[in-house]
């Protein structure tokens, strides 16, 4: 199967360098020709526009960085859209719109080609392993056919149903992921300010009920004062506010969720929307004076585990 790719940014150079890590027979396209050039040297072919990827792959992934741009690049009169053909494949794998995307995917069938969302979840360290997780929507055939590829880039992979399922799912996960993050930026400068070592702190959180994923990561970049998880504030306000959406087109009187797009509004206006995320805790280190640092802690995340091929999670039944 000859795969493309659209989007070799922070996480979707990763997921690619796993498919051609793997032996898979891979072309890229990217607006920043330096990274297709990296690509083309390990032994990737260029595309020279979406519209050259479609027609000359079977599987044509597109991870970019907001709805807006993957329908360009999909209904761009040179776009995918115009080089799809039965039996060929559209999978989309960035954090986007469910409506946006079940209304791309009904464009990718009316073409007879198959569209499916494989949204990923679990950081950027471990995308660069595949080992991150993967949720896929769309239809079983198209889950079945595009297992050996899901397999390559992900350990687990959960098939949620129908297209659009992946995309609320996911949104979802970024929500909380982005509770745990202010909660823990909470802790620690609370910590701090209590003559609490923080180091201590850190080992307190991940040994008990208050531990999570983000804690363990972001809390270890966080103090080592690279925030670094190759994430912005953008980003995160993308996401949350997509959850937002979603809450109120379905009437749910959220509270938390509004104070969680205020925050990183005003995180916005004061660092940047190409901030890193973690450092939403300088909005605290600001206001206390306090610097919410301790030795000995990674300016990166790296996945430790060793790349193992994926398989599928099947969600438990009564």
């Amino acid at each position: 199967m000859k795969t493309g790719f659209v989007g070799l940014g922070n996480v979707g150079a990763k997921l690619a360098g796993s498919l051609l890590r793997n032996g898979h027979d891979l072309m890229v396209l990217d607006l920043d020709q330096n990274k297709v050039a990296n690509f083309v040297e390990r032994g990737a072919k260029a595309a020279k526009s979406p519209l050259d990827l479609a027609v000359n792959c079977d599987l044509v992934i597109t991870c970019l960085p907001s709805p807006e741009a993957c329908s360009r690049v999909m209904e761009a009169e040179d776009g995918i859209l115009a080089g799809l053909a039965p039996g060929k494949i559209w999978a989309e794998m960035s954090t986007t719109d469910a409506d946006e995307i079940r209304r791309i995917a009904a464009l990718v069938e009316e073409k007879g080609a198959s569209a499916i969302e494989c949204p990923v979840s679990g950081g950027c360290h471990r995308a660069a392993t595949g080992n991150i997780s993967i949720f896929a929507g769309g239809s079983r055939e198209a889950f079945d056919q595009m297992m050996p590829v899901l397999t390559t880039l992900g350990r687990r992979v959960l098939h949620t149903g129908p297209i659009g399922s992946a995309s609320i799912l996911k949104v979802m996960t970024n929500y909380l992921a982005t509770a745990n993050l202010l909660t823990v930026c909470e802790a620690m400068t609370t910590m701090k300010a209590a003559g609490i070592d923080l180091a201590t702190t850190y080992e307190a959180i991940a040994i008990s009920s208050g531990t999570s994923f983000v804690a363990e990561t972001e809390g270890q970049v966080i103090l080592n004062g690279s925030r670094d998880i190759s994430f912005t504030m953008d980003l995160v306000k993308k996401d949350i506010g997509l959850f937002q959406i979603l809450a109120e087109k379905y009437s749910v009187p959220l509270e938390i969720s509004p104070l969680m797009v205020d925050i990183f509004n005003d995180g916005i206006e004061r660092y940047g929307p190409r901030e890193l995320s973690p450092n939403i805790i300088r909005r605290l280190e600001d206001a206390t004076g306090l610097s919410i640092l301790a030795d000995g802690f990674p300016a990166q995340m790296e996945d430790d585990e060793p790349e193992e091929a994926g398989y599928e999670v099947v969600p438990k039944r009564c």
